[in-house]
């Protein structure tokens, strides 16, 4: 979590504000979130997280003035960054399935391979393996730190669908690297 004066200012600039203003409050969003925003989107999934955060950040850049304050802004920007992992992860599935010849296995990026050692690799295998909706619950949860609620808002479900996601997600987690061992 970034010190409290490392955070955007809490009123935004309104739609009659200029272009630096914006523009400024921005770049402090990005310089503040984007590694974590990089990590969101590797850890749930998606095979080019740069991209993802990238057309995450010109969504909220378009849609900026409609933003009341900072902390909203972190919000949408989290819950833009989920679906669009989503999105593309449909996208590949069906592109996979139609695709004449089989694709071979993804490299992982730099950024991502750099961030993991071995047993978090076993345990990101396994992540990987869970379903979408287990796998979003528990990287909200437990590497974002996000309570029931902002879950339930970033997925778009109910707090009660967080709860079984994230509970049938750990089951699933411990069994395997039980396993493990």
């Amino acid at each position: 979590m970034a010190p409290s004066s490392a955070r955007l200012p809490r009123a935004l600039p309104r739609h009659g504000t200029g272009e630096p203003e914006r523009e400024a409050a921005l770049a402090r969003l990005f310089e503040l979130h984007y590694t974590s925003m990089l990590r969101l989107a590797a850890l749930l999934g998606a095979d080019d997280p740069e991209n993802i955060v990238a057309e995450a950040y010109y969504e909220i850049y378009r849609k900026w003035r409609k933003l009341r304050d900072a902390d909203r802004a972190e919000s949408y920007l989290r819950s833009v960054v989920c679906n669009l992992t989503r999105m593309r992860i449909r996208h590949l599935q069906i592109v996979r399935k139609h695709a004449e010849t089989p694709l071979a296995e993804p490299v992982a990026s730099a950024e991502y391979t750099a961030l993991l050692h071995d047993d978090q690799q076993a345990l990101i295998v396994a992540l990987q393996k869970l379903p979408p909706r287990q796998r979003e619950a528990l990287v909200l949860r437990h590497w974002m730190g996000l309570k029931e609620g902002e879950i339930a808002k970033a997925m778009g479900i109910s707090a009660g669908s967080v709860k079984t996601h994230t509970a049938r997600g750990i089951a699933a987690l411990t069994q395997v690297m039980e396993n493990r061992r």
